[in-house]
């Protein structure tokens, strides 16, 4: 079944003892939700919660919480405060409600085990919620991963389908910047380092595609002329010319904010049927000029006609693409991380004279240091 045989989006998520979220209670996300804030105030917390969710769901929870740096640093000010670390999921279909929920345990020495773990699947014609189905306690990564049952089977793939990207790693070793398998790139990986597959596998199956994202990259680079995509055994290394040239650039050559330029457009503007159905984006304007910006906020737009989308950034330019419907303001009150929200209803008496920039910019909605 292709996603958009069916709409599926998160309907509703709650957080407790997550780093500096002490209780997010019932957060609701519409289909484009920005989140702003000082440093610190928590809007990285909030997508790291689903990184953590994607290592839980491919059996690896305790091999990424030895690269956090242990229990003492993920739960709410540490474990002489906070034993627990609780989420649940609410991913809504034509079907129905998805369910997942699960409890973090700390023990001893700096670890975290399941005390509790459970999903259920209620369909949308009925008045009441089916019963929960109890996975038990005591184990150290997921049971879900190992469910056999078509509800569990179902829940498994849709939380998987919320999806965090991040470009920030362009250092020299990073993947982009190397040769990767040429048969892997059904799928742009979270860290782009699969681009140049993924790019040749566009360019030979999908044209119209291929075309697109090229252009828009032409928008932003103008010396770009087009990618020079060719395996060389069985892998591949990202490679264009530019114009007015005859050389044959790689990506050992690029900036930073070339090679996070490629990445964002290449995602967002690829095939809408292959994008996830919720996606998270931590700061992608880092390293971009305030005309791409721009460019990957156009594309955030239309791409969340086809996926939810909820974006962490620091950058005014960004947010003015956006209403303030869109928004979702962050502030640290004492330790703990609160999420609110405005509408442009309530902001209206400012419409007149201020962009959603300036209102954050003058600290009218707050998110200001």
């Amino acid at each position: 079944m292709k996603k958009n045989d069916q709409h599926v989006s998160l309907d509703s998520l709650s957080i407790k003892g997550w780093r500096t979220i002490k209780n997010l209670e019932n957060f609701r996300p519409s289909s484009v939700n920005i989140l702003i804030g000082p440093n610190g105030a928590g809007k990285s917390n909030f997508i790291g919660f689903f990184d953590l969710l994607s290592w839980m769901l491919s059996g690896k929870l305790q091999e990424r919480m030895v690269q956090l740096g242990g229990s003492n640093d993920v739960l709410f000010d540490g474990p002489e405060v906070t034993q627990h670390l609780e989420g649940e999921l609410v991913i809504k279909t034509s079907a129905g409600l998805n369910q997942y929920k699960f409890t973090l345990q700390f023990a001893r020495p700096d670890r975290l085990y399941f005390a509790e773990e459970a999903y259920r699947f209620s369909q949308d014609d009925r008045d009441t919620k089916a019963d929960w189905t109890y996975l038990g306690g005591g184990h150290t990564e997921a049971r879900l991963t190992e469910g056999s049952s078509v509800t569990a089977k179902v829940v498994r793939s849709l939380l998987k389908k919320l999806i965090v990207y991040q470009f920030h790693n362009t250092s020299d070793t990073a993947g982009m910047r190397l040769s990767w398998n040429v048969d892997d790139g059904r799928w742009l990986k979270a860290n782009a380092q699969n681009l140049g597959s993924f790019l040749f596998r566009i360019m030979r199956e999908e044209e119209e595609f291929y075309i697109r994202i090229v252009k828009y990259i032409r928008v932003v680079l103008p010396f770009f002329e087009d990618f020079e995509l060719y395996p060389e055994g069985y892998n591949i290394m990202l490679r264009w010319k530019e114009k007015d040239s005859v050389k044959i650039f790689n990506a050992g050559q690029a900036s930073d904010g070339m090679l996070r330029t490629i990445a964002l457009i290449a995602m967002l503007a690829q095939n809408p049927n292959d994008l996830p159905a919720v996606l998270f984006l931590d700061e992608p304007e880092l390293g971009l000029h305030p005309a791409a910006i721009d460019v990957v906020a156009g594309l955030v737009k239309a791409a969340s006609l086809h996926c939810q989308i909820l974006i962490a950034t620091q950058s005014v330019s960004m947010v003015n693409n956006f209403t303030p419907d869109d928004l979702v303001v962050i502030e640290r009150k004492g330790r703990d991380s609160q999420y609110k929200r405005y509408s442009s209803e309530e902001l209206s008496a400012y419409m007149d004279e201020f962009s959603t920039g300036d209102l954050w910019e003058h600290n009218i909605i707050g998110g200001k240091p």
